[in-house]
């Protein structure tokens, strides 16, 4: 699918207008909305007279105004940067410092001021979006190596990077789903990531540039237990996308399964392992469905290689993999040296092909060290080893550094650690995941040296603890937050001097 992105969306506003692209618990919208929202916005961002090209952050939840300011945005040449409203403010001056954006459409009120930036107002959105702005401009759309996006992910020292994400990059992920998975011309797919998570775009653009529907579960109802499962019944989606630690939440209501959900045909999962357990069992409630394990990095466009989870593989693999490729792509396994290894050998993953980023906006140091060059073609380092099997698949074997995921959300620990030294009754501290049985991140543990002088009124480590938390919620990512802390009267060392991290992991993994 060689067309832009953006043509191939607004098609269906022309030729299909009356079809619905958005429900939002009931409240639906359709393409020649989309159409006619992303119009009036793209016009009134060309008559600011921005510079040409350069990033604007959205922010907001999961609603249909963000994806019109998204595509408002494209059709205009600027990049989109998704900032959720759930974000700390820290963060969110972070990311505007880092990605230097020329202008802010808050969808929702947004909580700071951003220096000079120019901010279109929730209420000066909803009166351009009122307006009935014809916009042809089509030389204007983000195309070929463009920015189409920007996602900020977690990184070293407190400071996030920002993936950039090209036109052509998105086109090679959206053709690979439109043409590998038979999904049906008339589906509805599920829109639950929130869209500052990459895994939002594997339901965003392949459901809207075939003209399907998006069907949405927000926060507010996935972080209410009983409001979920009183929903879940009631959706008539037929392509599911999550993490597989929000199917382990679903599977907890025992009527999710093909008898309530009989349109359900097709579940995706990414952004972290899918166990044995969940796959097995999500096999069981829906026996006749397609269950696809995918795998991918933010930096080559949410997934690049996939395997469908059948009985057979389930029989075959204690550990399920990972898949075979994307065909436009190459999974080299690579060492130290950045060679391939040998037939059957474990290296880093490296992924080589149209899909991988230009790096990282505004950092070209860690830009540098993790993208390259591999038989011609432009290449991440995921910093994931991996092994081939003899059938060919990709199998998953940790990480070679001190990143994880843990509830689909990739965490430095270090960027951890960043956030726990500035709390104000912290002297020191260091991060350790706790692993399960299923090889997943089940606990992220703080180890901590109380700061003496500012600790001795707490009369109790949980209310200290209470405190830490609670500063913490101020500069870091609720998804980021240690779930126990453990007091020491120091940390371990290495004969270099530095933490001994490697020691603490085997202390909470043995």
């Amino acid at each position: 699918m060689a067309e832009n992105l953006i043509k191939a969306i607004d098609r269906w506003g022309i030729e299909t207008p009356t079809k619905i692209a958005y429900d939002y618990l009931g409240k639906t919208n359709t393409y020649a909305e989309l159409k006619a929202y992303s119009d009036a916005l793209a016009s009134y961002l060309l008559n600011l007279n921005l510079p040409k090209g350069a990033p604007v952050i959205v922010f907001g939840g999961q609603t249909f105004e963000m994806i019109a300011a998204f595509l408002g945005a494209v059709k205009a040449g600027h990049a989109y940067i998704p900032v959720d409203a759930h974000s700390p403010l820290e963060r969110i001056k972070v990311i505007n410092e880092i990605a230097r954006p020329v202008a802010c459409i808050a969808v929702e009120e947004l909580p700071l001021e951003l220096g000079t930036l120019p901010v279109v107002t929730p209420a000066k959105l909803a009166e351009v979006f009122a307006t009935k702005a014809t916009y042809e401009a089509s030389e204007n759309y983000v195309a070929g190596d463009d920015n189409f996006y920007i996602i900020f992910t977690s990184g070293t020292t407190g400071v996030p990077k920002g993936v950039q994400i090209s036109h052509d990059n998105l086109v090679s992920f959206n053709t690979w789903m439109q043409t590998d998975f038979g999904l049906a011309s008339d589906g509805i797919c599920l829109s639950q990531p929130p869209y500052s998570f990459d895994l939002s775009v594997m339901d965003l653009y392949p459901t809207l540039t075939a003209g399907r529907q998006l069907t949405v579960l927000p926060k507010e109802t996935t972080d209410n237990f009983k409001e979920l499962f009183a929903v879940l019944p009631k959706l008539h989606v037929s392509e599911w996308v999550s993490t597989p630690s929000f199917m382990d939440i679903c599977l907890l209501q025992p009527t999710f399964d093909a008898k309530n959900l009989p349109e359900l045909t097709h579940f995706f999962f990414c952004g972290e392992e899918l166990t044995h357990k969940t796959a097995a069992t999500l096999k069981q409630r829906f026996p006749e469905a397609k269950i696809y394990n995918t795998y991918g990095p933010t930096e080559a466009t949410v997934a690049v290689s996939a395997v469908e989870i059948t009985t057979e593989v389930l029989e075959k693999y204690p550990r399920l993999p990972i898949g075979q490729a994307k065909a436009d792509t190459t999974i080299a396994l690579i060492d130290e040296a950045g060679k391939p290894v040998e037939q059957g050998q474990s290296g880093e993953i490296l992924i080589a092909g149209p899909s991988v980023s230009k790096g990282y906006l505004n950092n070209p140091e860690k830009t540098a060290h993790a993208f390259v060059e591999f038989e011609g073609r432009p290449a991440y380092k995921t910093g994931d080893l991996g092994q081939y099997d003899e059938a060919g698949q990709l199998l998953y074997k940790g990480r070679i550094d001190f990143q994880i995921k843990l509830h689909g959300f990739r965490i430095e620990l270090e960027d951890v650690d960043h956030h726990l030294d500035k709390v104000s009754y912290v002297a020191q501290a260091t991060t350790v995941p706790r692993y399960g049985k299923d090889h997943k991140v089940s606990q992220l543990i703080a180890y901590v040296v109380k700061d003496e002088t500012k600790t001795a009124d707490f009369e109790s480590d949980f209310k200290l603890t209470q405190a830490i938390k609670q500063e913490l919620l101020e500069t870091m990512m609720s998804y980021m937050m240690p779930q126990k802390f453990i007091y020491v009267d120091s940390l371990p060392l290495t004969a270099n001097g530095k933490i001994d991290r490697k020691s603490l992991m085997k202390e909470v993994n043995d």
